[in-house]
């Protein structure tokens, strides 16, 4: 099969690319309007940038009617976000916020998932999550300038939360006991909780 993507209808388009480009960890991102407003919601365009400064990535779409997401909306206006990582035993919680609540509508209240205070961000973290990093607004762009499709969303991490059940005996952290949500393809999701993991060193002599 050969997809020439100058033909591709943009549905098409997400329809292959979402479902090859797996899995995709889920940012569960949690985030605070002008108003005073929580609000929580998941988000598979997602990944770690860098480590210096540790900056990390989401990529929220543009409703079909060409209005913003409340995620990008809040995090405009007060330059502040959580990111929580979603382990297997919340993804019903996390699966419960992607619905279209209304923007005056809190999903941490609607959904009954319990916030906790951040350290150093006033938006709220879920409080059972295993992982949460707490972020400054550190660029947010549309995409493409012309006709955008989604807004690029870089945080800076200022601070992260770490549930140290998810350490082994040496202190690293274990995929098995994170137990991470991944996003595939249409309604297919995958766990970092696996037997087929597997384990690769580098490589001898790779220096960089």
């Amino acid at each position: 099969m050969f997809l020439d993507f100058a033909t591709v209808e943009p549905r098409q388009a997400y329809f292959w690319m979402a479902s090859t480009i797996t899995p995709r960890p889920v940012a569960w991102v949690s985030s605070l309007s002008a108003a005073g407003v929580t609000n929580l919601a998941p988000f598979s365009f997602f990944q770690m940038i860098t480590a210096s400064p540790p900056t990390l990535m989401i990529s929220p779409l543009i409703n079909s009617d060409g209005s913003m997401k409340d995620t990008p909306h809040n995090i405009r206006e007060t330059g502040e976000f959580v990111v929580n990582l979603v382990s297997y035993p919340m993804v019903d919680s996390m699966n419960a916020t992607s619905f279209g609540f209304d923007r005056q509508l809190s999903e941490f209240e609607q959904c009954g998932i319990e916030a906790t205070p951040s350290s150093l961000v006033k938006p709220p973290r879920v409080a059972k999550a295993s992982v949460s990093f707490e972020c400054k607004l550190a660029h947010f762009m549309p995409y493409p300038r012309e006709s955008p499709s989604c807004y690029v969303v870089f945080g800076t991490v200022i601070a992260a939360h770490i549930d140290e059940s998810i350490l082994g005996a040496d202190q690293k952290v274990d995929p098995r006991r994170l137990d991470l949500v991944s996003r595939m393809g249409a309604d297919w999701y995958g766990r970092t909780n696996a037997e087929e993991n597997f384990e690769l060193v580098r490589p001898k002599g790779w220096a960089r």
